[in-house]
């Protein structure tokens, strides 16, 4: 049993710490979805290059996430479980985002891909490392049913200014008069984007102080013992999915995150031939104005009324009122991209803000209430693995999110080097996956978390049973030392 869960209030210095981690954790993924259209509309990479660079390395990166999870809960040291991966993860993303972006269109095409495609590995793998017990680190800051969707609302809230930043790389990315082109753009603003979210990835290893693990009792992790560890692994990816209400938050994250990642990539394909002809020149701020809106709309509106309903009606209520929220966004998007009338579509940001913008708030302060469950059921504090078997969902979904981004550009048959004119039908079709696709996948999560169970009455019942357990277990302990 792990001895570093807090209890009850977190001081505000350890929750904005932990939301510089988040910051990093969301900006290197947003500006790599921006940056990636480089690929298609400046280097020429084909359809089926995009669907291998989204898809491969976050498989790869997904399968890796349960493997760190079982090191970073197992980890005896002076340092804690978490801090120093954190670190060394920090450092790796950095180095990598800022190599993997140094690509020459005078390289050719097979290349570049092969350069990115490896680079990528490399940025995942340090991904891996940080993120994973970046993540367990927030599950045990607290115990308190409320005080953990607070630590989350405070951490998305600083993390979403990833999402404000980014969009506007498209105005830098294709303005000559900072750039004479994208690919040369990317390779410089990689270095500017790289060092100082390495920074903030290090901030909460600095600054969320853990005790020493030297003295517990958690499986060895040495090269005699990697068979009986991948074994321990496999058994508690089982044991997690056993839980029925994880099971739920894992299938309804997968479902919205990744319905609508498999569209938010082509929101530069659609603003621009939708909106403006295919003239990304004429198209302006507007395809930046998408992306920071909807991010402000989730900083300041978002967040904090889903922190309050949470609070108010519980965090299952919240969700479904949130997911609502977000369907009538979805629809009023497909009315509201209108020819000439850019500005329309703000319309319908506040509400479409709302899908995306609360999940990762509730569903991981519901991942912390699930952790406890299991640590009643087995006597093992696991936020590592817990955390890496909850995001391997998300980026397993995103990997195929990225692939089916590339099938859905070749099934409605859309040229980017083609005017919108000349393939009506085409832009038609990626604006009508654009609404479409995620709000399908908004009904099925909703319909998955319709009997979500967990309570805050159920989750002080727990935390009591919780508390008592230990309290007698530190007893037996000081009995054993003082005999």
């Amino acid at each position: 049993m792990n001895s570093s869960i807090k209890t009850n209030k977190v001081p505000m210095g350890q929750k904005i710490a932990f939301g510089f981690g988040m910051l990093a954790n969301q900006m290197f993924p947003a500006i790599l979805g921006i940056f990636m259209i480089v690929l298609v509309e400046d280097l020429g990479f084909s359809g089926w290059m995009w669907s291998l660079v989204f898809l491969f390395p976050r498989i790869f990166d997904a399968f890796l996430d349960p493997i760190m999870g079982f090191i970073s809960d197992n980890t005896k040291s002076r340092w804690g479980r978490r801090r120093q991966y954190v670190i060394i993860g920090g450092v790796i993303m950095g180095l990598a985002y800022i190599f993997m972006w140094q690509l020459y269109k005078i390289d050719g095409v097979e290349y570049n891909f092969w350069y990115f495609f490896l680079w990528s590995l490399v940025f995942y793998v340090g991904l891996t490392i940080f993120s994973v017990p970046y993540v367990a680190m927030g599950y045990e800051m607290s115990d308190d049913f409320h005080e953990r969707t607070n630590i989350m609302a405070i951490s998305q809230w600083i993390g979403q200014w990833a999402w404000v930043i980014a969009p506007l790389f498209w105005i830098i990315m294709y303005d000559q008069n900072w750039f004479e082109s994208a690919d040369v753009a990317v390779r410089e603003l990689a270095i500017w984007v790289a060092i100082p979210c390495a920074l903030c990835a290090i901030v909460p290893a600095i600054f969320i102080k853990s005790k020493s693990t030297l003295e517990e009792d958690y499986e060895p992790l040495n090269t005699a013992n990697i068979g009986n560890s991948l074994k321990k692994i496999f058994e508690s990816f089982s044991e997690a999915f056993k839980i029925k209400e994880f099971r739920k938050l894992c299938g309804a994250t997968f479902l919205i995150f990744n319905a609508f990642n498999t569209v938010a990539a082509l929101t530069f394909f659609v603003i621009v031939y939708k909106l403006f002809n295919g003239d990304a020149g004429a198209s302006g701020i507007w395809v930046s104005m998408f992306g920071c809106l909807g991010a402000l709309g989730t900083t300041f509106i978002v967040i904090p009324t889903v922190a309050w309903m949470s609070k108010k009606m519980g965090k299952k209520k919240a969700f479904m009122i949130s997911q609502s929220i977000s369907l009538v966004g979805y629809i009023l998007l497909y009315f509201l991209f209108i020819p000439g009338k850019p500005w329309m579509y703000i319309i319908a940001l506040p509400f479409f803000s709302f899908g995306i913008g609360s999940l990762f708030t509730i569903m991981m302060s519901m991942t912390a209430d699930v952790i406890d469950i299991d640590e009643i059921n087995t006597g093992k504090r696991r936020e590592g693995i817990f955390g890496a078997i909850y995001w391997w969902m998300v980026k397993v979904g995103f990997g195929i999110a990225g692939a089916l981004s590339g099938v859905i550009i070749t099934v409605v048959g859309f040229n980017p080097d083609l005017a919108a004119i000349d393939q009506q039908s085409a832009v038609e079709g990626l604006h009508a996956f654009f609404c479409f696709f995620p709000m399908g996948g908004t009904i099925l999560a909703m319909f998955v978390m319709r009997n979500y169970s967990i309570t805050e009455e159920k989750s002080k019942e727990i935390s009591a049973i919780l508390a008592k357990r230990r309290s007698e277990t530190k007893k037996d302990t000081t009995i054993l030392k003082s005999n």
